[in-house]
């Protein structure tokens, strides 16, 4: 009787070590933010503009992160490759591994897609000097029509910022 390299339980789970480690490691390096609370090191010790002005509308919208990292769908096809793999014998494990990567695949872009968004705000700050600008942050802090606000900006992005 033959057994396949990867039908012994050991090389199995190294191959799916070899295959989660990689994605884990990807994961933890996304990190970013719209929030108005929020710079990254590039941005600490750098002066900035203020501007005064007073919130004239609020909107709620959805931020989408545009950059898909790919891990979502390489560790979705990898763990959906292996995990299916255990089905059948011979041709037929390997068509389900096949068959698993794809629909992991499938699952695991999805769920990077739904965790890439995030609730934000549109905020129209009509300034002391007469101008008008808008911004769309984090909804990580509250912010209503008729609040005073500094609006901060220069070097990197703008933020609203309650008074």
């Amino acid at each position: 009787m033959y057994v396949s390299f990867f039908d012994r339980p050991k090389v199995r789970l190294l191959v799916v070590a070899s295959l989660a480690a990689p994605v884990l490691f990807l994961a933890g390096c996304a990190n970013k933010s719209a929030s108005s609370s929020v710079y990254n090191y590039g941005q600490a010790q750098r002066e900035q503009i203020v501007r005064l002005g007073t919130v004239a509308a609020v909107r709620t919208v959805t931020i989408q992160d545009d950059q898909s990292s790919g891990v979502g769908t390489l560790g979705g096809a990898a763990l959906g490759g292996v995990a299916a793999s255990t089905i059948g014998g011979g041709r037929g494990s390997i068509l389900a591994s096949i068959g698993g990567a794809l629909l992991g695949g499938i699952v695991g872009n999805a769920v990077e897609n739904r965790m890439g968004k995030t609730q934000g705000l549109e905020i129209t700050v009509q300034l002391d000097n007469g101008e008008t600008r808008v911004v769309a942050q984090e909804a990580d802090v509250p912010v209503s029509v008729g609040q005073r606000v500094r609006m901060l900006s220069g070097n990197g992005p703008t933020r609203v910022v309650p008074m």
